[in-house]
């Protein structure tokens, strides 16, 4: 199985887009994208220093657009990268390219969004001083007590070995003067405290914007930063994308949910190396490649080929006539009462739970419909993504799914 992954602020180095923009078509489409956002994306990906594309207003759009647009190099007809991509999930702001990717919003519509979230970040950021510091290593609990006793926010899990801490400079100077035993402290690239409080005046933003922005479902699985499940809804996607502004990374646990799909090829979109290097740690076993030039487009596509299953298309996908609801994680589903072949829900209605070790995930209805099969028996054990029921979906007076 092949998972996609886009990479979040701090994966952006000076002149990362210079070989992509000896392109043509990567050129045309990025000057487009540049247009919507309102920066010269081309300036910024090829000439400006370190300094200028930390600003999380520059940055952020920078990272979308050219995770975008290298997708588009690599899958040039859009539903060979839905037929063959298993997961996809995009770390921080990759999130916003990954929502792009499979669907759910359009390209133009992402880079709105992200300008909009660049903006009120950046304005967040400057009412006081703030940022982050990865924390490499160490022991796990004595790390999260460091970072608490400092009164700092583990912004980011990415997994073994690596947790971000957030707050203001002063917290993070005490935590640097005092680490944790065996750990060693590295400054990020960006300018403020990102997936904390700090960032609460952003999510207000957002939400107001968002409420204006027209969705779709995913057209392959997508996975939330919130906590590694599978979301079948556009619109809860988006809703994730707002709140996730000032609430933890947890890339952990989206990793564990592509380690218990079982995936073996994971392909990182540019600026590319920093979530491989994560998951070499994590993924034991999975083969990694880190797409940042365009001459590793045909190696890229070979990968794709290999790792992705081009014969059949996400069963996320709806045909006209029916749906289906998936498991959003790993664990045994259970039935809710009542819900049965032949009864008719409403959106936002539970047909049942998904249990693990961890918690208990509750599994709902994007759309309203009627039950027309069941795909599991109460008690199964299920995978990420995995079908529970067939619908047909209820349509309103315009024919779309409600």
């Amino acid at each position: 199985m092949l998972a996609i992954v886009a990479p979040g602020q701090g994966a952006q180095t000076p002149g990362f887009l210079g070989p992509w923009l000896a392109e043509p078509r990567f050129a045309d489409r990025l000057r487009w994208l540049s247009t919507v956002a309102g920066l010269d994306l081309a300036h910024y990906g090829t000439e400006a220093d370190a300094e200028t594309i930390r600003d999380t207003a520059i940055a952020q759009p920078l990272l979308v657009a050219a995770g975008l647009v290298a997708a588009l190099e690599l899958f040039p007809q859009p539903a060979d990268g839905f037929q063959r991509t298993g997961v996809a999930a995009g770390h921080s702001v990759g999130e916003i390219t990954a929502a792009a990717a499979v669907g759910i919003l359009s390209a133009e519509q992402a880079m709105v969004f992200v300008r909009e979230r660049g903006q009120q970040m950046a304005a967040a950021s400057a009412t006081l001083p703030t940022s982050m510091m990865a924390v490499i290593g160490g022991d796990a609990d004595e790390v999260m007590a460091a970072i608490e006793a400092n009164g700092l926010t583990a912004a980011n899990n990415n997994g073994t070995g690596q947790i971000v801490a957030a707050g203001t400079v002063e917290q993070l100077a005490a935590l640097q003067a005092n680490p944790p035993a065996r750990a060693r402290l590295i400054q990020l690239s960006v300018a403020g405290a990102f997936h904390t409080v700090h960032m609460e005046p952003a999510v207000a933003h957002l939400a107001q914007l968002s409420r204006a922005i027209t969705t779709h479902d995913p057209r392959t699985r997508l996975l939330s930063n919130a906590d590694g499940q599978v979301v079948q809804s556009g619109r809860e996607y988006l809703g994730r994308l707002v709140k996730q502004v000032a609430n933890p990374v947890r890339w952990d646990l989206c990793l564990q949910t592509m380690a218990d799909l079982g995936v073996t090829g994971l392909l990182e979109l540019p600026p590319a190396g920093t979530l491989a290097g994560i998951a070499k740690r994590n993924l034991k076993g999975v083969e990694l490649f880190s797409l940042n030039t365009p001459d590793q487009i045909p190696a890229a596509q070979e990968f794709v080929a290999k790792h992705g299953d081009g014969a059949s298309v996400s069963l996320l996908n709806s045909t006209p006539s029916w749906m289906l609801v998936v498991s959003p994680g790993k664990g045994e589903f259970h039935a809710a009462e009542g819900v049965d072949v032949g009864v008719r829900l409403e959106a936002g209605a539970a047909i049942g739970t998904v249990s693990n070790l961890r918690n208990t995930i509750e599994v709902g209805m994007a759309h309203s419909g009627t039950i027309t099969e069941w795909l599991v028996e109460d008690g199964d054990p299920v995978a990420p993504g995995q079908p529970l029921i067939r619908l047909y979906p209820a349509h309103d007076s315009a024919g779309a799914a409600s």
